[in-house]
């Protein structure tokens, strides 16, 4: 009875995710946290390689549009896998399933989920008011940040909380994307925060498998919803209310963000 349910929160989540652009990480975590009382630790691992293999897909599917900009993608994983590696270690040293361990994560992850909550809700404002078209000539100076460093340092921090908490990746990196290159058009910053994903949370996933935070079993249940999850939520997209739904889902997740903090 668990398994189906694991699939069809599998499909929820895919779904919401394919409708709306909102990371998985920031549903499926508390989902399984609170609905389903998996411990944190294996949430969070789990929830790393479900991430990274359902938005390997979506990766393959957008390089072949070559809308991936691999300079972004790559200038952003500069800082945000070594990050990674060094959380990893962290995490290692001090024990996954550590009482110490187990609150910094819950707490993080309930910081996490504030942080994400308010990035859905300002994407939800600035709708399409967003440039989503751009010369060939002038996509070179899009991709360039007005400092090196800025899309390391970011990518650093967004590395080490989504490591700690399988959040981040999506509404936070769009959003530091946006602030790093306002020039460029949203589809290609949505492409680019979806390539970068794909290491970054295979990287984490992979460190958490390595010191036990991961559930097989339960990521193979997920995908198994999450696969026809994505392919039906990205049919709807165009038609739901665009607005309206990242509104709600703000407070969804500024809630459980809310409830994680005050555990």
């Amino acid at each position: 009875m668990h398994d189906l349910a694991f699939v069809f929160a599998g499909l929820f989540v895919g779904f919401v995710v394919g409708l709306t652009g909102v990371g998985g990480g920031s549903l499926m975590t508390p989902l399984l946290i609170f609905f389903f009382g998996i411990k944190p630790h294996l949430a969070i691992g789990t929830d790393l390689l479900f991430a990274a293999f359902t938005k390997m897909g979506g990766s393959i599917a957008l390089a072949r549009a070559r809308v991936i900009d691999w300079r972004v993608v790559l200038q952003m994983a500069a800082g945000s896998v070594p990050a990674s590696l060094i959380t990893l270690a962290v995490l290692q040293r001090i024990g996954a399933q550590s009482d110490a361990a187990q609150r910094a994560m819950t707490l993080t992850l309930g910081v996490a989920l504030l942080l994400t909550a308010g990035a859905t809700l300002v994407k939800a404002v600035r709708g399409g008011s967003v440039v989503r078209e751009i010369s060939q000539e002038a996509l070179a100076d899009a991709t360039r940040p007005r400092h090196w460093a800025l899309p390391v340092l970011l990518g650093a921090v967004i590395g080490s909380l989504v490591t700690l908490t399988s959040v981040g990746a999506g509404a936070i990196g769009v959003i530091a994307l946006m602030l790093l290159y306002p020039a460029l058009p949203l589809p290609r910053i949505v492409a680019a925060d979806i390539a970068h994903a794909v290491p970054l949370t295979l990287v984490a996933g992979l460190g958490h498998a390595s010191i036990g935070s991961v559930d097989w079993a339960l990521l193979l249940h997920l995908l198994a919803g999450s696969l026809p999850g994505i392919w039906l939520g990205t049919m709807l997209c165009r038609r739901a209310p665009d607005r309206l739904i990242r509104g709600t889902l703000s407070l969804l997740l500024a809630y459980a963000g809310v409830k994680l903090v005050m555990v």
